[in-house]
């Protein structure tokens, strides 16, 4: 049996990414979610174990220093970190997992598992990524502006992905997602075993 593969989905806010994640997951149910751990207040609209276990500082911290997180960062006085136990499960099993996560820390991942697969949801274009910023016009200019800079900055270091999956017509960019997935199953890193298996085969025919 092969292994499963562990991608990653990093895009900017305006990206879309959660609503083509949202669709592959109900096309694809066999393929898992990581669901990240975090120290920050649960938000309205959220759930727990849906996309964030929220814990204690104490247990982040407990999982820290046992090793227990594939990789973890601070932000605004917050832990948000990623378990290793479940990736780990999946991978050993044949499983394919996704873990959402932004730039920085799909850098830090590269370093330790550099055979992830990385994939960058991309805006069709800069008119476009304003006019999903802006939304309805209720936020002030400023913080449209503050998140347009923002997603800018993740934008440019898109080139650091395996791959670039455009979202301007929904469909398309969740066929895109789902046909790198499939195509990483056929590659000849997970189907090793079966040139081993035939080969195998052969040589108990041939005695």
């Amino acid at each position: 049996m092969s292994k499963g593969q562990l991608f990653i989905v990093s895009g900017p806010s305006g990206s879309g990414k959660d609503t083509v994640l949202k669709k592959l997951f109900e096309s694809h149910p066999e393929i898992k979610f990581s669901i990240s751990s975090v120290t920050r207040p649960m938000r309205e609209g959220e759930t727990e174990g849906e996309k964030y276990n929220f814990i204690t500082h104490e247990k982040f911290l407990f999982m820290l220093d046992n090793n227990m997180l594939l990789e973890h960062n601070e932000y605004c006085g917050n832990f948000y970190g990623t378990p290793k136990a479940l990736v780990q499960e999946c991978i050993e099993n044949g499983t394919d997992i996704i873990l959402e996560i932004d730039v920085n820390g799909a850098a830090n991942v590269r370093k330790i598992m550099p055979e992830v697969i990385s994939i960058f949801i991309m805006p069709p274009s800069f008119e476009v990524l304003n006019k999903r910023l802006s939304g309805r016009g209720t936020e002030k200019p400023e913080v449209i502006e503050k998140r347009m800079n923002s997603s800018i900055q993740e934008i440019t270091r898109a080139k650091e992905y395996n791959y670039i999956v455009v979202n301007d017509v929904l469909e398309d960019a969740v066929r895109d997602l789902s046909n790198i997935i499939l195509s990483q199953r056929n590659s000849i890193d997970r189907k090793k075993y079966l040139i081993e298996e035939v080969l195998k085969n052969v040589e108990s025919c041939n005695r």
